[in-house]
């Protein structure tokens, strides 16, 4: 394929600027990272917030780029090579990236959710539906993407574009019909979904989060709603969980958009297309009666906590929205495993606490995973938790107070710190920790309504499951499926199940930490 083909498909508001050398050489790879530049591609040079490559152009061309996609031109290029300036390389990837790969989502029925909480498990239980209604099935989200006998771990919930357009390209090549694909905030606004259009789009519930990135939450949403807005197919369904303070702002994207709407709602008197009757949610799964269009829909789920019955409601909404049969409904939603890290039951040998993992690493979803616990748990509810370093600091106070409301022993650890100091991290947390009483990691057992602060994740979730009794609950939030602790820039091997199995074995041998 011609570089002036690819270029062809820039938008005007990204079309080339200027450019250094002739020609227009055949490109035969499309690359972002300049290690993987083999002879004949095009690099992308794109700015990001640890690395920019373009200071990597002559890495790229002693490895054979024939041309650069930059925005700023070299001072000098070695013929024959082509540099090209766009305003946004992140932007312009986008469209090449679709182009060079033969638009692949045109190809497939892409189903799209989005928000703040609940993204993986709505994604995975959309899957199972699918394929319960006999499609096949490809999954891009937080966890991994996955697709015929292919698994791969994730780097980003939403994938960089170039990546997410290969991988469409390699799912239709392997007879993938439809996809199920976790939207990000980030992907939306850095464009990496562009040259997507969505049969069907879902959204869950929008809370504070990332305000680190957006600046605030009028911008966080704006960029959550323009899945909505700007990515839907024509006659695309737009399911919205209107129970939400944020729907009114979808619900007026979808409409834009000339979507048909599938108003998602847990109250029973809602005027909605998908209403959650009744639910009943035990530590062994979740019994839910929904009404939806034509007629009644009793479910059973694998899946734990009030806040699954949501998603639930959330993934039988995108059914709604494409015309599937009721009975492929109640298959897949009873036959969605468990999802890795989301209210994950982790055991070992011998008798012990209930241990919980999730994922819960925003002030609502920490509150709802404590909030659905708290009835549900036989004896104490033992709270670990932690928030992530060079994130938005405005909600660990806010994650603080979740857990004191509903935690009868809480320990305030790390999660992942990068580069912030993990105890002024816990400076941060202990502002929302006032209704409970400090005390020290040793005091804790004894002292009811108490907390302890241990920045070793590993300690504190040794103490939560040492100091638990049979008939306790021990819920670590925060990391969920991750494999691994950020610390500085360092990824370390770190795995909350591990480390609880390895506590409860230690724990079964009379071991204390």
């Amino acid at each position: 394929m011609r570089l002036s083909e690819l270029l062809a498909e820039l938008p005007a508001a990204l079309a080339p600027q200027r450019r250094l050398g002739e020609g227009d050489p055949v490109v035969r790879g499309v690359r972002y990272d300049s290690r993987d530049v083999a002879p004949g591609d095009l690099f992308v040079a794109l700015r990001g917030s640890l690395a920019d490559g373009h200071d990597y152009l002559p890495q790229a061309l002693h490895l054979g780029a024939a041309a650069l996609l930059v925005d700023a031109l070299p001072a000098s290029l070695p013929a024959p090579a082509v540099a090209v300036q766009v305003p946004d390389t992140r932007r312009a990837l986008a469209p090449i990236a679709a182009r060079f790969f033969g638009r692949p989502a045109e190809e497939l029925d892409l189903v799209g959710v989005t928000g703040t909480n609940g993204k993986t498990s709505t994604s995975f239980l959309v899957e199972s539906i699918l394929c319960a209604a006999g499609r096949r099935v490809g999954l891009i989200g937080t966890i991994e993407v996955r697709f015929a006998d292919e698994r791969r771990r994730s780097v980003n919930t939403t994938p960089e574009s170039l990546d997410l357009q290969r991988t469409l390209r390699e799912m239709r090549t392997r007879g993938i019909d439809a996809v199920s694909m976790e939207v990000s905030s980030h992907g939306l606004e850095l464009g990496r979904v562009e040259g997507c259009r969505f049969r069907a789009a879902a959204f869950t519930n929008l809370t504070q989060d990332h305000l680190d990135f957006h600046g605030d939450m009028e911008h966080y949403v704006a960029a959550k709603a323009r899945l909505f807005r700007d990515h839907l197919a024509p006659g695309a369904a737009a399911v919205v969980n209107v129970d939400d303070r944020w729907a009114p702002t979808f619900l007026d994207a979808a409409r834009a958009a000339s979507a048909r709407l599938v108003r998602v709602s847990r109250r029973p008197e809602a005027e909605a297309e998908v209403v959650v009757e009744r639910a009943d949610v035990r530590l062994d799964g979740t019994r839910a009666v929904l009404r939806v269009p034509g007629g009644r829909l009793e479910l059973e789920s694998p899946l734990v906590g009030e806040f699954n019955v949501e998603n639930v409601a959330v993934a039988v909404g995108v059914a709604v929205g494409l015309g599937l049969p009721h009975e492929a409904v109640a298959r897949g939603v009873a036959a969605c495993p468990q999802v890795p890290g989301r209210v994950e039951r982790v055991s070992a040998a011998g008798e012990g606490p209930i241990v919980l993992v999730d994922y819960a690493h925003t002030p609502d979803a920490v509150e709802k995973l404590l909030r659905t616990l708290r009835p549900l748990a036989a004896g104490r509810l033992i709270a670990v938790f932690g928030c992530g370093g060079d994130r938005d600091r405005g909600k660990r106070p806010l994650m603080a107070k979740a857990v004191a409301a509903y935690a009868d022993r809480a320990i305030a650890t790390s999660d992942n710190p990068r580069t912030e100091d993990p105890e002024a991290i816990l400076d941060d947390v202990e502002r929302g920790l006032d209704a409970l009483t400090r005390v020290a990691p040793e005091a804790l057992d004894a002292t009811p309504r108490a907390w302890a602060r241990v920045a070793d994740r590993r300690r504190a979730i040794e103490l939560a499951i040492s100091i638990a009794r049979p008939e306790d609950t021990v819920a670590i939030a925060g990391k969920g499926h991750e494999d691994y602790q950020i610390v500085g820039r360092a990824r370390l091997p770190f795995d909350d199940r591990e480390e609880a199995r390895r506590a409860l074995r230690r724990r079964a041998g009379g071991a204390r930490p």
